[in-house]
């Protein structure tokens, strides 16, 4: 399994325990499969807007499940650039998103 394939698997399985909440992941799923996992969470991160589900995870107390939140794990650092992670990190921050030690 490549890094690309195991990142998808994640935020895969991310999205199921999104929807398990009531947060539709249906939009953000066709951008996968258009554009691949990454180059779809690259898209994302570029925005300066984030996303309704982000909102909603955030209003649920459930950011770890974020998009931000799994590509600032160690995992997948790789796959992104600093710009990426930083954005992803200060949407996180903004949020009041607690790290865990």
């Amino acid at each position: 399994m490549t890094q690309e394939d195991g990142f998808l698997s994640a935020w895969e399985k991310a999205w199921e325990q999104m929807e398990q909440a009531g947060i539709q992941t249906a939009r953000m799923r066709q951008q996968v499969k258009k554009l691949g996992a990454v180059t779809a969470a690259r898209h994302c991160l570029g925005s300066r807007r984030c996303s309704d589900g982000f909102q909603q995870l955030a209003a649920r107390g459930l950011l770890h499940l974020s998009l931000e939140a799994l590509c600032l794990k160690s995992a997948w650092g790789s796959l992104f650039t600093d710009e990426e992670a930083n954005e992803a990190l200060n949407r996180l921050l903004e949020a009041g998103y607690q790290f865990r030690k």
